[in-house]
């Protein structure tokens, strides 16, 4: 850990992948590829454990935490853009006559050429967000928690 702490960059580089390979594509696309809506409430799921685990427990953590609330912003709206492909596949799925779709695969896939355009500004929030992440984390949370304490 400290490696990769000593090195922002490529802790940047692991928060990004992090955040596209496992909360974007395994816990809200990949769902919601299989069965409609799915990755809203895997995504959903994730967000109460994590937010109950990410407390936290004393005022030095809470000081701590205003820096990284860029970072729960930034990668936030990542996360809608991507829960709105989801839901955007499921209901052009359900509702293939409202696009002009005659066929649900038609309005499936509809619904994946949507998520696809709204996966690059998703993509590009995710970037800054683990760059913003990276250096928050090594070059402020850090020494504010140590003189904090």
């Amino acid at each position: 850990m400290r490696s990769l702490v000593s090195n922002p960059w490529l802790f940047a580089a692991l928060i990004l992948a992090v955040n596209v390979g496992q909360l974007s594509l395994v816990t809200i696309v990949l769902p919601s590829v299989i069965v409609p809506f799915g990755g809203i409430l895997a995504f959903s799921i994730w967000a109460l454990i994590t937010g109950v685990t990410i407390v936290p427990a004393d005022e030095a953590g809470w000081v701590a935490m205003i820096p990284h609330s860029v970072t729960l912003v930034i990668e936030l709206q990542a996360y809608v853009l991507v829960l709105l492909g989801a839901f955007l596949i499921g209901k052009r799925w359900l509702r293939p006559g409202s696009i002009g779709q005659a066929t649900h695969r038609g309005g499936y896939l509809r619904g994946l050429q949507e998520l696809g355009w709204l996966a690059i500004p998703a993509f590009v929030l995710l970037v800054i967000g683990a760059i913003w992440e990276s250096l928050s984390l090594v070059y402020l949370v850090y020494p504010l928690q140590q003189w904090l304490l």
